[in-house]
């Protein structure tokens, strides 16, 4: 038997992260000065949050600080370092770089029409937070959802639509239930919300990687919705 072996047990997730993280740092060479700079910017979830609603009032108010995307090309090849993940709709109008006013290579984002977590993007974020070092989450919904609508008349009318598409609702649909018994003015605004809150939840208690990292203060875990009209991100 290897000596070493015989001296202790060495976890799975252990050597999974770690190996990910080799591969990474064979792969990529040394950090960027550009991942530096960002990483030195959010040092913490709080900041990270901070840099994103910033982000976004530059955004409203149509006063971007990132003109030049092509700036920085060469070094973002050696390697990345996002300072957050953004969980988002798929929806061509969301583009959470320019809605937060930041670079390429600073947002690690995860899409999917519904903005909701399944296991592939669970394992995503898990991803983002054991290598490349993400500092805080944020789940991201939009007004005017169409996948959230879809799911509201899928409900009301009691029909599933064709294809693969009842994934998605079957998804989205704990969270218009959780709102539909207030009976709300705008249904579809209450169950997007409640739909970026749940996924939200979801990725802070998922074990165990995102919850140790959300218990031990490394993330930050929010949600939001985006208004496509005013460019606005609502925090909730």
């Amino acid at each position: 038997m290897c000596q070493d072996c015989s001296k202790g047990t060495i976890s799975r997730r252990g050597l999974f992260v770690g190996g990910i993280a080799f591969s990474v740092a064979a792969a990529s060479g040394s950090t960027t000065a550009f991942a530096q700079e960002t990483s030195a910017a959010a040092a913490t979830p709080d900041e990270a949050l901070e840099l994103l609603k910033e982000g976004n009032a530059r955004y409203v108010a149509n006063t971007p600080a990132n003109m030049d995307h092509s700036a920085d090309r060469v070094a973002r090849s050696q390697g990345q370092q996002p300072f957050a993940a953004v969980v988002t709709c798929s929806d061509s109008r969301v583009v959470p770089e320019l809605i937060f006013d930041q670079p390429p290579g600073a947002l690690f984002v995860i899409r999917v029409a519904g903005n909701f977590l399944n296991d592939d993007g669970i394992a995503t974020l898990e991803y983002g937070v054991a290598v490349l070092g993400i500092k805080t989450i944020l789940v991201l919904g939009h007004s005017s959802c169409g996948a959230v609508d879809a799911t509201i008349k899928s409900i009301k009318n009691r029909e599933l639509p064709p294809g693969h598409l009842p994934s998605l609702v079957n998804a989205i649909t704990p969270a218009v239930y959780d709102v539909m018994g207030d009976n709300p003015d705008d249904l579809l605004a209450a169950a997007t919300g409640q739909n970026a809150k749940l996924n939200a939840e979801r990725a802070a208690a998922t074990g165990p990687i995102l919850s140790e990292a959300q218990g031990a203060g490394k993330i930050s875990t929010a949600a939001a919705v985006y208004d496509i009209a005013t460019g606005k991100v609502s925090f909730l």
